[in-house]
């Protein structure tokens, strides 16, 4: 019973290998992810201020921009925790 209870699971060492490999496609997404959602966050903000600079004065268009703006970056800074805790594991 003593030997049985002291052998490990063959597996033990495959587990952690893939739990890495994971680990590294999860931060290579959340990188993506990330970039992508910078990128459109600035886009968002530069359409606002060419329309500001342009004049126009459309204050429906200019607060649904805005809107945009601010759910484009609180989409970033989750994703930037995200993969600030994957990172510090």
């Amino acid at each position: 019973m003593e030997a049985a209870a002291r052998r490990t699971p063959p597996a033990a060492g495959a587990c952690t290998e893939a739990k890495r490999r994971y680990l590294r496609t999860m931060q290579t997404f959340l990188s993506v992810l990330l970039g992508v959602a910078m990128l459109a966050t600035f886009g968002v903000m530069m359409a606002g201020v060419l329309g500001a600079v342009r004049g126009g004065a459309d204050g429906a268009r200019s607060n649904r921009l805005m809107r945009w703006r601010i759910g484009l970056q609180a989409l970033s800074i989750l994703l930037f925790l995200a993969l600030m805790l994957s990172l510090g594991r």
